[in-house]
């Protein structure tokens, strides 16, 4: 279950129609280790033509074989990519922690930008006894303040 803003969100439809992606945090609620983090709601994935699709081709130049599809990501299911929180799903753990929507992102570069702010805003490398976060961007660790 993610909430945002009070609200529980369970379904794609639930969000703003513009909604690309969010900035989430997911809290470990027995510790209060939280990890911040970014999922957009769908990908794309290449899927291959049927052999209806490759008949109606027609033209000069080379056939294309694959199209690419937007499927719905794994964002229900999603707690964080962090290995202490992967750890501790495979434990079967996964009522211990609280899934929180912080902001919502029309597009992918926003959502990046959000998701730079939310970590800087809570400087998460400068506090790693309270975030799972290690880097940011890969470019800036946690181990450099150290």
């Amino acid at each position: 279950m993610w909430l945002y803003e009070d609200k529980v969100i369970e379904k794609i439809e639930d969000f703003p129609e513009d909604t690309y992606g969010f900035v989430y945090m997911t809290t470990h609620i027995p510790t209060g280790i939280s990890y911040i983090g970014k999922k957009a709601l769908l990908h794309n994935v290449k899927k291959k033509l049927t052999k209806a699709e490759l008949a109606e081709q027609t033209g000069p130049g080379r056939k294309a074989t694959t199209k690419v599809v937007q499927k719905e990501s794994d964002w229900k299911t999603y707690y964080g990519s962090a290995k202490p929180i992967l750890e501790m799903l495979k434990e079967g753990k996964k009522d211990e922690f609280k899934r929180e929507i912080l902001h919502l992102a029309k597009n992918k570069k926003l959502l990046t930008y959000y998701e730079c702010k939310y970590l800087f805003k809570y400087s998460v490398l400068e506090y790693p006894l309270e975030y799972f976060n290690d880097n940011v961007l890969g470019k800036f660790f946690s181990k450099d303040f150290k």
